[in-house]
């Protein structure tokens, strides 16, 4: 469905059900040079369990028209004009990498509207190195390529996410230049690792919330290392969980059911 936000129509997919404002729900947030697919499995399972989904192509990206948010802070308020546009009073949110961040600020600025907060992939704070923060400016195909090795701890997925014999890399890889291709005015690539990269505000949100706090890491993880994520889950507050499942960063589709699992208990819907 599109809705549109501050003029611009910004695209969710509903997991395959009506929208319905009237049942709870829950809001995913994908991360830098990913679109609402990388939730295909979590966002369809929870729209046919009784839960309201959104799982959206951030502004400028893919299915979505506007500017890509330059920065976190820009990215939250976005989040928060949304939720305003669709008339959803309160969501839980559900972020990935550069997502999770989204999400950390968006539940800091606007604590009434959060009910939970799922931070996948995480990590504060968020830096990227020189190298590939150059890279994606200057060489993004190369920069594509380094990513994907980074992300990946295994070559084929489990069944249960883009199907036996899958090869992650590859899929993964593609759907990035995808995104990348879809907006011919804006680097996504850049404006997202940049926007990743200069957000200072991790622990000032951390403190500002008042909703239960799920942190969902890769135990093999080399782009946000779970250790990274533990320093800033020990300054939350005690009702914030610890999940560590065997993956990499990209988490939904090397432990698709791991994920889907952890959010199920987490957001009381199994």
């Amino acid at each position: 469905m599109n809705i549109t936000v501050t003029a611009q129509p910004v695209y969710a997919y509903t997991g395959g059900k009506p929208f319905d404002a009237a049942k709870p729900t829950v809001l995913f947030i994908h991360g830098v040079l990913n679109d609402h697919s990388v939730w295909i499995l979590q966002s369809r399972w929870f729209a046919h369990h009784g839960w309201n989904v959104l799982a959206i192509d951030l502004p400028g990206h893919c299915k979505s028209g506007g500017t890509p948010p330059a920065s976190v802070e820009e990215a939250a308020q976005f989040i928060i004009a949304l939720l305003d546009a669709a008339g959803i009073e309160r969501a839980a949110l559900v972020g990935h990498s550069f997502g999770s961040l989204i999400a950390l600020e968006t539940a800091a600025r606007a604590p009434d509207r959060v009910t939970a907060l799922a931070l996948v992939g995480t990590a504060y704070p968020m830096k990227v190195s020189p190298a590939l923060l150059d890279a994606s400016l200057n060489e993004p195909q190369r920069a594509i390529a380094m990513v994907n090795t980074f992300s990946h701890s295994m070559l084929a997925p489990p069944p249960s996410t883009l199907g036996p014999g899958t090869w992650l890399y590859g899929s993964s890889r593609a759907l990035m230049r995808r995104v990348l291709a879809s907006n011919r005015e804006a680097n996504l690539f850049h404006v997202g690792f940049s926007a990743c990269n200069d957000y200072a505000g991790g622990e000032a949100a951390l403190e500002a919330l008042r909703c239960p706090v799920l942190f969902l890491l890769g135990s093999a993880d080399q782009m946000t290392q779970a250790a990274a994520a533990q320093k800033l889950a020990s300054r939350a507050a005690g009702d914030a969980r610890v999940v560590t499942v065997e993956a990499g960063h990209a988490l939904m589709s090397e432990a698709p059911d791991a994920v889907l699992f952890a959010l199920a208990e987490f957001l009381g819907a199994r």
